[in-house]
């Protein structure tokens, strides 16, 4: 008989072992070669008797739940981006995308303008 103590596997390990052994045992291998065989499967298949929760099993349903609202509080600020119309958020946008807010607003004399005119320039837009 194999060592080791059954009582750590799951109903559906025992389950699933007791269907591989009488399989064995109808092509004819013996009760104790039978039973060996269905539990190096099971142990093959699930990794042994022991109940493993997921990734995070150590972390509480309510931290997760938090973290998930935190989460997801973090990833709407980021969609937002800046503000259009504050003054801040054109002085670090890019030349290109101050270029294309201009182009939206068709401001003359764009493309020969520097940084700091086109800030200007979408300023007196706004």
């Amino acid at each position: 008989m194999p060592r080791g103590d059954k009582d750590k596997y799951t109903d559906k390990q025992k389950r699933k072992a007791e269907h591989i052994e009488e399989s064995y045992e109808h092509k004819g291998v013996s009760k104790d070669e039978a039973e060996a065989r269905a539990w190096a499967t099971v142990n093959k298949q699930s990794g042994g008797g022991e109940k493993k929760g997921g990734s995070g099993s150590k972390t509480s349903s309510a931290e997760q739940k938090t973290a998930r609202s935190d989460s997801a509080k973090r990833a709407a600020k980021s969609r937002q981006g800046h503000s259009r119309t504050s003054g801040a958020s054109l002085e670090t946008q890019s030349k290109e995308s101050l270029l294309k807010e201009a182009r939206s607003k068709d401001i003359k004399g764009r493309s020969s303008m520097t940084k700091a005119q086109l800030v200007e320039a979408l300023r007196k837009h706004a």
